[in-house]
């Protein structure tokens, strides 16, 4: 169950952040995306879909989506350093095992502070993420479903 809850918190969170990064990357303010077509000297605007937003990306930063992917590397292998038992080393065949002091989603990374202390805050604050994480998976997943079908953009099919 243990290995059930960390793929639901793990899930829940990136879907939490593609949600966002969808729609901010359909709205005019597109922080990152100015960033870099500033560093490489391109006046290009990101327009349509926000799943279409990689191909363009890429054609300004070449080097962009390796250095999101190497990011993204670097995250997943300090959660399994964290959270992962080493099979070999412990004795064990199984490579799908959790250590057992460890809590599905805890990686200890809170640089703000926002986990609570006591057990009682904490549980209820889980289960706050574990409901807006699984309600972002079916956003991204409409989010997606509808560009697809339509090529249009998500606030665009809201407001337009």
């Amino acid at each position: 169950m243990k290995l059930f809850r960390e793929a639901e918190v793990t899930h829940g969170r990136v879907a939490m952040l593609a949600t966002v990064g969808m729609l901010v990357s359909e709205s005019p303010f597109h922080p990152l995306f100015k960033f870099m077509a500033k560093v490489y000297h391109s006046n290009r605007q990101l327009t349509g879909p926000s799943i279409r937003h990689l191909d363009e990306v890429r054609e300004v930063a070449p080097f962009g989506f390796e250095f999101l992917v190497g990011i993204i590397a670097l995250s997943e292998l300090h959660r399994c350093v964290v959270g992962w038992g080493r099979p070999l080393e412990e004795g064990s065949p199984n490579f799908w095992m959790l250590k057992a002091d460890y809590y599905p989603g805890d990686i200890g990374f809170d640089p703000l502070g926002f986990k609570p202390c006591k057990a009682p805050n904490f549980v209820g604050a889980q289960a706050r993420e574990l409901q807006n994480g699984r309600l972002a998976m079916i956003a991204v997943a409409g989010f997606v479903a509808q560009e697809l079908v339509n090529e249009k953009a998500i606030l665009e099919n809201l407001f337009g």
